[in-house]
């Protein structure tokens, strides 16, 4: 069983994706609504897998995702972004960032990418 952090400042966004995460059979092992629970809860817990939100208070999801590659070159990061594949998303993606998903994500979209990121790597 894959074990999840969720980061989204939205309490709604990371409900959904809890849900979704439930009905594949993962685990949601830590939730943070800023980057920077991020980076603490990512040293502590050790997800399998992060799904990443980009615009967040505090600290970016950009920032977050650049310093958990920096602290782990094999952690496996899912953005979750409602601006889809422009500057920002792509930066993401160069930082070390595996795959993304748009907001509002689905059961299939989120499915189809977390097991490709879980098992092939799932890089871009």
């Amino acid at each position: 069983m894959a074990r999840f952090m969720i980061v989204d400042d939205s309490l709604f966004q990371r409900m959904n994706l809890k849900k979704i995460i439930a009905q594949m059979g993962g685990d949601v092992i830590a939730e943070a609504s800023n980057g920077r629970e991020a980076i603490e809860l990512y040293l502590r817990m050790r997800p399998d897998l992060v799904l990443m939100d980009l615009v967040m208070p505090e600290m970016e999801g950009i920032e977050a995702v650049e310093k958990i590659m920096e602290i782990d070159k094999d952690a496996k990061i899912v953005v979750v972004s409602s601006i889809g594949y422009d500057e920002i998303v792509n930066k993401a993606l160069l930082l070390g960032a595996k795959q993304f998903m748009i907001k509002p994500v689905d059961f299939t979209q989120a499915a189809d990418i977390i097991s490709s990121v879980l098992t092939e790597g799932g890089g871009p």
